[in-house]
């Protein structure tokens, strides 16, 4: 089993990875792919999370704005997974 999504460090730059919680924290890490990552980044946390955790996180973020939100939902939409 994976134990953490394959992303650029450079997003969560201000932690220390080495004893970052990718499970615990959650909500940081699918926020800054949402807002930074490339899509490579926003399958690897579809794969890691899943598209319920993504769209919880997306709807209960302060950080996201409306167009972010926007198209998380427009990603997550099945067709939208195969064409990316």
């Amino acid at each position: 089993m994976q134990t953490k999504p394959h992303i650029q460090p450079g997003l969560m730059w201000e932690y220390d990875l080495e004893e970052f919680d990718w499970n615990l924290s959650y909500k940081i890490v699918i926020e800054r792919v949402i807002q930074r990552g490339w899509i490579n980044e926003w399958k690897e946390i579809y794969q890691f999370y899943g598209p319920e955790k993504i769209l919880e996180t997306s709807e209960w973020s302060k950080q996201l704005d409306k167009r972010d939100k926007n198209f998380v939902r427009l990603f997550l939409k099945p067709d939208m997974l195969h064409a990316a």
